[in-house]
């Protein structure tokens, strides 16, 4: 891709960077945790409503959804619009809900993961349009919902239940100006052991349930040294997240304990493999494994419901679309980026994962500020980014997709 044109995108992007900094903050400004979006998502919609979008609207779920052109390539471009909650206001150096704007920083719940993408893509997507849209492409952006709690599953909804199946797909987890091409996958599952309750005067009388979990926690953490890996994406992973009891009384013996468990798949492990791990630890007697089941209700009202096993994936790095998207990159960066790999897991396990829609993923921030009281992005990425988002769709026709 032309390297003139980058520039010139890349100024027209420093032309726009009040207004996309605003974008940001107020969205940074209104909390939405998963299914409780809403409020966000209206905010989101006004936004692409007063950039002109050829359509902008709600899906069922809640997603915000934005259309430019009618080509044939399908380009999806995704961010989602939910963060997770901010647990103890003492521990953060700054307000999580006022975005501060502060020596080329913008601080605040959302600041990374992923809020600046949102913010990029919708006005990417104008500059786009204002420079002369592509005849050959359809663009979409959205502005997903439940990521947090069930990655995946509103691109699924959009896919399957909206009928918008795009051809590639760009997501804005963080990237840190690098492009991403995969990730191991997961799922959550639990153990349960059963026991008998006693009173605490007499526990010989009883089975205490959390004695039969001891060991089969250690036998989680044995298994977690020899799982699987590659070269790529790394190595599989299990730990234990969260356990929980119950008991009649605080003087008595439990009769039952769960532990819930955290597994990262990563090339070669699949759903059926790993539960089939679990249920040959040596210490497993009679407990009960089980794959966790996400069921909830959107902001929208919609009712969404699926396993929570999210599949491992790669894309190939001489693919088009990595290719593309990394020109893009290079034309507004002047280098060409890294081509990579998250650490965690995104909506890609939907698009690439579940269906086979080629995804990579490009944004500012660093993955490792997601989640944290932290957050924080830097002003010119996000003004670098929204130069590139506003290169991809030509660079990936002159990608020959």
């Amino acid at each position: 891709m032309d390297a003139q044109l980058g520039q010139q995108a890349l100024a027209s992007a420093r032309a726009r960077q009040d207004a996309v900094v605003t974008f940001l903050r107020d969205m940074i400004a209104i909390p939405a945790e998963s299914c409780r979006e809403g409020e966000r998502c209206q905010r989101v919609l006004a936004e692409y409503q007063a950039l002109g979008f050829d359509q902008a609207f709600f899906d069922g779920l809640g997603t915000v959804v934005g259309r430019i052109g009618n080509g044939k390539l399908k380009i999806l471009m995704d961010g989602h619009v939910d963060c997770v909650g901010v647990g103890n206001r003492a521990a953060w150096p700054h307000d999580p809900y006022h975005g501060k704007h502060e020596d080329g920083l913008v601080w605040g719940r959302g600041a990374v993961d992923e809020l600046p993408a949102i913010a990029g893509m919708a006005h990417g997507a104008a500059m786009l349009r204002e420079r002369g849209f592509p005849e050959g492409v359809t663009l979409y952006l959205t502005a997903s919902v439940m990521e947090e709690d069930c990655d995946g599953h509103c691109l699924l909804h959009l896919i399957e239940k909206e009928g918008i199946r795009p051809d590639v797909v760009v997501l804005g987890e963080p990237t840190d100006l690098d492009v991403f091409r995969g990730h191991r996958g997961r799922l959550e599952a639990t153990i349960t052991t059963l026991g008998v309750s006693a009173h605490g005067a007499h526990a010989e009388r009883g089975v205490n349930a959390l004695y039969a979990m001891a060991p089969i926690i250690q036998d989680v953490e044995a298994l977690n040294q020899r799982l699987a890996h590659d070269e790529f994406l790394g190595k599989g992973s299990v730990i234990v997240s969260h356990i929980e009891c119950s008991t009649p009384s605080l003087n008595a013996v439990p009769d039952r304990a769960r532990i819930t468990l955290d597994r990262r798949l990563t090339i070669g492990e699949t759903v059926e493999s790993a539960l089939a791990e679990l249920r040959a630890l040596p210490h497993l007697g009679g407990a009960e494994v089980e794959l966790l089941h996400y069921d909830a209700v959107s902001w929208r009202g919609l009712r969404a419901s699926q396993d929570k096993y999210f599949p491992t994936w790669v894309l190939e790095e001489k693919h088009p679309l990595v290719r593309g998207v990394a020109e893009a990159v290079a034309a507004v960066m002047g280098t060409r980026p890294a081509i990579s790999r998250w650490s965690f897991s995104t909506n890609g396990v939907a698009t690439m994962g579940r269906h086979g829609i080629p995804t990579v993923g490009f944004a500012p921030g660093q993955e490792s500020l997601a989640h944290t009281t932290q957050e924080w992005v830097a002003v010119e990425d996000l003004v670098r980014a929204t130069a590139a988002y506003s290169l991809i769709p030509q660079a990936l026709l002159e990608a020959g997709l």
